[in-house]
């Protein structure tokens, strides 16, 4: 058995930028800046930072660049795929090393609340298996006016 899993926890270092594919979809590309901190053999304290290329299809795309800005934290879990090609300037073959998005969540800002523009966006994870499909016509869910009574309730 094989694993190709990553999870990682970290900032958008820029705007995610979405695009159209040929097919209709949407795709999404965005980097994740993520840290450690250490001591060095002379004990002074370090900081290391990694940066990560992340692509998001479809559903997680389109999510991604409605609700998420630069400097946001967020977790991602995804897989680690390594596309190659030719370069026309005779600099030989070249590599780019990403993940691509299988699920993810909104991370906490530092006062512990959702991080959206507006603070509408949904706390849940959010994975491409399980965005539902919105119908045609579904903008907003209707909440019941009425008010509950704890007497209503059969448990």
């Amino acid at each position: 058995m094989y694993l190709n899993k990553v999870q990682l926890y970290g900032n958008l270092t820029r705007d995610p930028e979405l695009r159209a594919l040929p097919s209709g979809g949407q795709v999404c590309s965005f980097a994740v800046a993520t840290n450690r901190t250490y001591k060095n053999a002379s004990g002074e304290k370090q900081e290391e930072v990694e940066y990560h290329n992340i692509t998001a299809f479809g559903k997680l795309a389109e999510v991604i660049g409605q609700y998420l800005k630069k400097g946001r934290p967020i977790y991602v879990e995804g897989r680690l795929r390594t596309r190659s090609w030719e370069d026309k300037n005779g600099k030989g073959k070249q590599y780019k090393t990403e993940i691509v998005l299988e699920n993810f969540q909104f991370g906490a800002d530092s006062k512990g609340g959702a991080t959206s523009g507006s603070g509408s966006a949904p706390r849940a994870a959010v994975s491409d298996a399980e965005a539902p499909q919105k119908a045609p016509g579904d903008d907003a869910i209707e909440y019941p006016t009425e008010d509950i009574n704890p007497d209503d309730i059969p448990f």
